[in-house]
């Protein structure tokens, strides 16, 4: 009897968990330092500019990443009645993407990198994380193609989105001239390397943090309520609205720099056509409560997932509102950017994870249900109230940075120095660094729960239904 290949999704699951404490603890500890600078210790890898690309990475791509492929990987198994194309490739993505996060854990405190934003690693690692997408590419389509059902749900659709996409963005903008073997340059000049990279760096944040996620969300968001999706037209129109819009938005990063006018006022019109299908998508996935509201009261994985696109819808008008221009003259540069940025990290990207495998775990090793559900009721509130902390804190903090910086006198000499900006700072700082350990304290206690769930359960592998 064929079965599904629950094991590398088992493994995948189990490391989303781990590497969401080590990401989020490395984003309290450096969160922590600007309070109090005094926490580097004056050892070189422990300083701010070094910890902070691991923290990024260590979220977006190590606990993130995990988790992208841990439900993909059960997805398009369950939804095509398919084991994985190949079980053997299979695993190498897993250890290829453990061997990426490792490499990447110790080279970027050491300070070997490529200074791109969400691309600091080296080209030998660009090159694994490479042959490991390719692979991850062939194992998604190669089981959509030996799939047993005719139609291709919807959220493999936003899966199969990520994976191609991702893939362009990486081998474009990683493009590079290696001069060592922990150094290289990168092939484009001035203000086109600048063009690339946001393009890239945008579009990071469009497809591996938004478009891969919505494909969660379509699956177990319907799955844990129990209700069908609210409406599949619209999930189809959002797809492809999201899609063709998201790769123009870029330059919205490069406003006021040398990049021409014409390029940042598209990626400003691009950002707010952008809004329309990401509340599409929001809407989508609340309305597939309809008529099931009331189990949110005793539901927290569900609370989880909803409270995720709540942040979602809040997190894609708040980019395009940033994006406008006389807007974007305020807060670029401040910690406005930060709370936005964290947002959609904490908010929709933690959030919807966490709900998500907090569905797939007891399905993964033989339990009904978690160990315990007042755990997770505790960890949605924690997470929840460190969230609002963090991000409050931060759009505060942010524009009074803006107010003050473009601040001047009536002899055209600025109000305040830098200086007195940042003394100003310190109580926002202080706010965000809770809300931070909040939803640190959230994850060990997932931790704990999934440890007592594995323990008290068996990995099992479900039978894959044979066509009638």
């Amino acid at each position: 009897m064929e079965t599904y290949n629950y094991r590398v999704v088992r493994q995948f699951a189990v490391m989303t968990v781990v590497w969401g404490i080590v990401g989020m603890l490395v984003g309290v500890y450096i969160a922590a330092q600007l309070r109090w600078p005094e926490l580097n210790f004056d050892i070189p890898w422990l300083t701010y500019s070094r910890l902070r690309p691991l923290h990024t990475n260590a979220v977006i791509f190590a606990f993130g990443g995990s988790a992208l492929f841990a439900t993909s990987y059960y997805v398009v198994q369950r939804t095509c009645h398919a084991r994985l194309f190949s079980d053997r490739l299979a695993g190498f993505t897993f250890w290829g993407w453990q061997a990426v996060i490792v490499l990447a854990a110790i080279t970027l405190p050491l300070g070997i990198t490529s200074s791109k934003e969400y691309a600091e690693l080296e080209w030998p690692i660009d090159l694994l994380i490479t042959v490991v997408w390719v692979s991850y590419a062939i194992v998604f389509f190669g089981t959509i193609m030996k799939r047993k059902v005719k139609h291709i749900y919807v959220a493999n659709w936003f899966y199969g989105a990520f994976i191609l996409t991702v893939a362009l963005l990486h081998v474009v903008n990683s493009a590079a001239l290696p001069v060592t073997l922990t150094k290289s340059y990168s092939v484009y000049p001035g203000a086109i390397d600048a063009m690339v990279q946001w393009w890239y760096g945008h579009n990071a944040v469009g497809f591996f943090l938004t478009a891969g996620f919505l494909g969660m969300m379509y699956y177990f968001v319907p799955k844990q309520a129990g209700r069908p999706v609210y409406s599949y037209r619209l999930s189809v129109v959002h797809f492809w609205a999201l899609i063709a819009i998201y790769m123009w938005a870029g330059p919205h990063h490069l406003h006021y720099t040398a990049l021409p006018d014409w390029a940042q006022s598209l990626g400003m019109v691009m950002s707010l056509v952008l809004l329309a299908p990401s509340w599409g998508g929001m809407i989508n996935g609340m309305m597939t409560l309809s008529g099931a509201w009331h189990k949110l009261r005793d539901d927290p994985i569900l609370r989880f997932l909803i409270v995720s696109l709540s942040f979602y819808g809040m997190s894609t008008f708040e980019g395009p509102m940033m994006s406008i221009k006389t807007v974007n003259a305020l807060s670029h540069y401040t910690d406005w950017t930060i709370g936005h940025v964290h947002s959609g990290a904490l908010g929709w990207v933690a959030m919807v994870s966490v709900g998500s495998l907090y569905v797939l775990i007891p399905q993964l090793f033989g339990r009904e249900r978690m160990y315990s559900i007042k755990l997770i009721e505790w960890h949605f509130w924690t997470t929840t109230i460190g969230v609002v902390l963090y991000i409050v804190s931060m759009w505060i903090a942010g524009v009074m940075q803006g107010l003050m910086w473009r601040a001047v006198n009536a002899d055209g000499t600025l109000t305040y120095s830098f200086t007195e900006s940042l003394v100003r700072m310190y109580p926002y700082y202080t706010v965000r660094f809770i809300g931070g350990v909040l939803v640190v304290f959230g994850m060990f206690l997932m931790a704990y729960n999934v440890w007592k769930t594995i323990a008290a359960g068996k990995a099992e592998e479900a039978p894959v239904p044979q066509p009638a």
